[in-house]
């Protein structure tokens, strides 16, 4: 049974307490309540609620491709999802249109040549394939906070503390020696290696930290002198210099001492696009509090939580409860589709506009593309009832999208179910169980033989 709670709003739309969705079908069929909205699915009352409402808090954890949220309450979790953005699809998108406008410049054409001098850029300019993560984050953090009494935010700042790695001492040593910095390591080579063993490309098994220089023979416990390794590859390197072990490989010597000094350079420009959405969620006026990845890792090896992008943003910094449990929670899986597009004439593949302009109007008999509607088709190959996604013409002769198949129908055919806002909506697996809680191992600051699981 899906236990994710129903988002309630009295008569005046302000929010209420969540209900268990069985009490919201009991409100809806005594007619006591009404649906507002499907995703995520809201009533509204018929009447002013006046009870006292039970303070909520939303924890984000940003990421490249999806960012997880999740709505909590002390120690219970109202609601989760994962979001998925479309920045790469616009990176690709502006590298296109780059290229064709360049392609015209290089020919004898009439066009003018690049000019770079009129070009300003606001402080803290980000690209757009990065803004559109932090305005997806930013609308959904409001659409919460209008549908349920949201009063705190929970962010995971950055996912690997690389400053305190390099210098120990920038904020005690202490913190450095303690078993909060073992997670922030050992997450870093994780992301750094992706999860494979530098020596034999495995991805199977445990991961030891090995020193690439051996601490015998003049190695430090820096950061760019650990790597992963696998305990078999672990164990016969054993103390012996990185030459003499890959003797018969120069080549993947060479790529390791190029791969253990690189920065880990997705972190860095995905901690670069969290700083921008820390600034926009401080401007919703509510409270926020940060939290690193290793912290984040480091509640849910505590509370035995499995992986999962709405898992971490639940246990994202230090308000995380002593107790969480997640069974029953099926989160609700948004993707970011954009809404439309602002060119007003195609171009050919050289770049040249080419077609009549498009046409500016949206809706047509009430629907526009996007829309999500319930057909009811009374006869035909397709009679019967579908549900999918549209895109309207001027006609009114729509193209539905359904799950499994995509034909025409009629507008006279189709009901509103939920409105174009940008996103897509479907839901992910239910969590059936917990898994058994890990104690936390308390280790020195590197432990070379310590096992890494993935």
């Amino acid at each position: 049974m899906n236990k994710n709670a129903v988002f309630v709003l009295d008569t005046n739309k302000k929010p209420c307490n969540r209900v268990h969705p069985a009490v919201a079908r009991k409100l809806l069929t005594e007619g006591k309540a009404a649906v507002f909205r499907r995703y995520p699915f809201t009533i509204i009352l018929k009447e002013e609620c006046k009870d006292e409402v039970k303070e909520l808090r939303v924890k984000i954890d940003p990421g490249a491709k999806t960012t997880g949220l999740a709505v909590v309450s002390d120690s219970n979790i109202v609601w989760c999802a994962e979001l998925e953005h479309r920045g790469f699809q616009i990176r690709d998108k502006l590298n296109d249109r780059r290229t064709q406008r360049c392609n015209r410049r290089n020919r004898k054409t009439r066009y003018r040549k690049p000019r770079f001098f009129n070009r300003k850029r606001p402080k803290g300019w980000l690209p757009p394939s990065l803004m559109s993560r932090v305005y997806n984050i930013e609308s959904w953090v409001k659409k919460l906070c209008r549908l349920a009494p949201i009063t705190a935010i929970s962010q995971e700042l950055v996912r690997f503390d690389t400053q305190k790695m390099v210098n120990p001492e920038i904020n005690g040593i202490e913190y450095q020696k303690g078993e909060l910095f073992a997670y922030e390591v050992r997450e870093y080579l994780l992301e750094k290696f992706n999860r494979t063993c530098v020596y034999c490309n495995t991805k199977e098994g445990f991961f030891n930290l090995d020193h690439f220089y051996p601490k015998s023979k003049g190695g430090s416990d820096r950061v760019s002198n650990l790597v992963l390794s696998c305990v078999e590859c672990n164990q016969k390197k054993d103390n012996q210099l990185p030459a003499d072990f890959l003797s018969d490989r120069p080549l993947l010597l060479a790529i390791i001492e190029k791969q253990r000094k690189q920065p880990l350079v997705d972190a860095a420009a995905v901690n670069a696009t969290r700083w921008k959405l820390k600034e926009v969620l401080e401007n919703t006026g509510l409270s926020v509090e940060l939290g690193s990845g290793g912290l984040t890792k480091f509640n849910r090896r505590r509370l035995g939580i499995s992986k999962s992008h709405w898992t971490d943003a639940a246990c994202v910094g230090s308000s995380t409860p002593n107790s969480l449990n997640i069974k029953g929670y099926q989160p609700l899986l948004i993707k970011a589709m954009g809404r439309g597009t602002r060119q007003m004439v195609n171009s050919d593949k050289y770049g040249f506009p080419r077609g009549a302009p498009k046409l500016q109007q949206k809706s047509f008999f009430g629907f526009q593309t996007g829309d999500m509607v319930k057909a009811v088709i009374p006869k035909g190959k397709y009679a019967g009832t579908h549900t999918g996604r549209i895109a309207v013409r001027k006609k009114g002769n729509f193209k539905i999208k359904t799950s499994t198949q995509t034909f025409d129908v009629n507008h006279k055919y189709c009901q509103h179910i939920h409105k174009s806002d940008g996103f897509a909506y479907s839901f992910g697996e239910l969590v059936k169980q917990k898994l058994k809680v890990v104690k936390p191992v308390i280790n020195q600051l590197i432990n070379p033989n310590q096992r890494l699981p993935l």
